[in-house]
C-alpha cells in the first residue's frame, strides 16, 4: 500500500498548521487507499542548509539531516500543508526541501494551503520547487482562504464543518493516489531494469 507523507510546512508556536493538518488527518484515516502519516518539521530541528552539497552529490552530514532524508524515504508521495509569508512559503519548509534530493525524485506532491488567498501563491512556487526536485505536483490542491480561513483562525469556527472544502480534498487525495500508484510501479520496473542491467554485466564479466 503506497505510504504519504503529510508535512506540516510551520513550526512557530502560534501557528494555524495545527488545524488544517488535524482536519486532514480525520479524513486520511477514513481512506483505505493508501497509508497516511503526519510529519512535523517541529520534531526534525533542521538548520539552514550548509553542506558542502545537495545530497544528490554528497552524502550529508549533519544527523539531523540524515534522518530527515531517511523519514523521506519511507514514503511514496507528499502533501505540504503550507503557509505564506509575503507570498511565499515558509523558510523553514524551503529548507526542509534543500536538506533532501534523492528522496523526493519520482514521487507525487499535493498542497494544502491557508491564509487569505489559501497560500495560492506559496503554491506555485512550491510547485516550481518540486519540479527542480524532480517530484510530480498533482493538479488539484486544497486552498482554506478568505471567509473560512478567518472563520476557522480568529472566530473558532471547524473545517470540518465546511463541506464546500471536501469536494475538493476527495479530487486531491484522488490524483495523488492514482500518481502515487503509476510513479510506485515505474520506480519499480526502472529498478528492475537496472538490476537486470547490472546482473548481465557481472555474468558477462565471468
Amino acid at each position: 500500500m503506497l505510504k504519504i507523507a503529510m508535512i506540516v510546512g510551520s513550526t512557530r508556536p502560534t501557528r494555524f498548521a495545527d488545524k488544517p493538518a488535524a482536519w486532514l488527518k480525520g479524513i486520511t484515516d477514513a481512506r483505505t487507499d493508501a497509508q497516511f502519516e503526519l510529519v512535523d518539521l517541529r520534531d526534525f530541528p533542521l538548520p539552514f542548509f550548509d553542506e558542502v552539497a545537495s545530497n544528490a552529490w554528497a552524502p550529508s552530514q549533519n544527523p539531523v539531516a540524515v534522518a530527515w532524508q531517511q523519514k523521506l524515504a519511507e514514503y511514496d508521495g507528499y502533501i505540504f500543508i503550507t503557509a505564506e509569508y509575503n507570498h511565499a512559503p515558509t523558510g523553514v519548509l524551503k529548507n526542509a526541501l534543500d536538506q533532501s534530493y534523492k528522496e523526493w525524485v519520482k514521487k507525487p506532491a499535493a498542497f494544502v494551503g491557508y491564509g487569505s488567498v489559501g497560500a495560492a501563491r506559496a503554491i506555485e512556487q512550491l510547485r516550481m520547487i518540486a519540479v527542480e526536485l524532480q517530484m510530480a505536483p498533482i493538479r488539484t490542491g486544497v486552498h482554506i482562504q478568505g471567509a473560512d480561513f478567518f472563520g476557522a483562525w480568529q472566530q473558532g469556527a471547524a473545517l470540518e464543518d465546511m463541506g464546500h472544502l471536501q469536494p475538493g480534498v476527495t479530487a486531491m487525495l484522488d490524483e495523488l493516489v492514482w500518481w502515487g500508484n503509476a510513479l510506485k510501479t515505474a520506480r519499480g520496473a526502472a529498478g528492475e531494469t537496472a538490476q537486470k542491467t547490472t546482473d548481465e554485466g557481472t555474468a558477462s564479466e565471468v
